[in-house]
């Protein structure tokens, strides 16, 4: 069987991950194939951290101390495919563009708004976003921008709390819960936050599964 390989028999997060391509505008998309999950969150969130630490592999989401790095749609898939014909991986991880950046020129911000927009409304392989918030901020007036133009475009969402381990443990159900509150009247919103933190490895294998259960593939 074409691209049968060993990798391919193992749980999606137990094989290793590739990075097939960034892109900068919505002519570089790969073709619509695998479903895509994405990820958004302000520019300082953790998100390369969270990728990587997602499928245990270190450097493959560049993380860098410079906020706003990350300027076109970076794909991510599961190695051992060849991506010919029907050999071709069961999921993408598409790195979104970090917002709230203020230091950035403004056209080039507008440049990112608009891939980022053009690419949610209108990629129909895309299951679902995961937002990512920073505990120690909660909820910010640009998340709140980002969350209703989900909400505009249809797009299934799920909010993730990033570096839990910044702040007090009794804390994190306390701001799950005041988060579910926030969403709770968002169409779009998937009813369930989930907490983690890629520095001490929590909450990972939740969004694992919930990633896995959203794309239809076993854990």
């Amino acid at each position: 069987m074409a691209g049968h390989t060993p990798a391919a028999d193992k749980p999606i997060f137990g094989r290793p991950w590739i990075f097939i391509r960034g892109v900068p505008s919505m002519q570089f998309l790969p073709p619509e194939g695998p479903l895509e999950v994405a990820f958004a969150g302000r520019s300082n969130v953790g998100k390369s951290s969270l990728i990587n630490a997602l499928v245990g592999h270190k450097g493959l989401a560049r993380t860098s101390n410079t906020p706003g790095r990350t300027q076109e749609l970076n794909y991510f898939v599961p190695d051992g495919y060849s991506g010919e014909g029907d050999d071709l991986p069961p999921m993408a991880l598409v790195d979104m563009p970090g917002y709230g950046y203020a230091q950035a020129p403004k056209a080039q911000v507008d440049a990112w708004t608009k891939l980022v927009f053009d690419y949610l409304r209108g990629r129909a392989t895309l299951k679902r976003v995961y937002v990512l918030i920073d505990s120690r901020h909660g909820i910010k007036k640009n998340d709140e921008d980002v969350l209703t133009l989900l909400d505009k475009a249809a797009v299934s969402y799920q909010i993730v709390l990033t570096k839990t381990d910044k702040i007090k443990e009794a804390g994190v159900p306390r701001l799950v819960a005041e988060t579910l509150e926030k969403i709770k009247k968002r169409p779009a919103a998937y009813p369930a936050v989930i907490a983690t933190s890629s520095e001490k490895a929590k909450g990972l294998d939740e969004l694992r599964q919930a990633i896995a259960e959203t794309v239809g593939l076993p854990f």
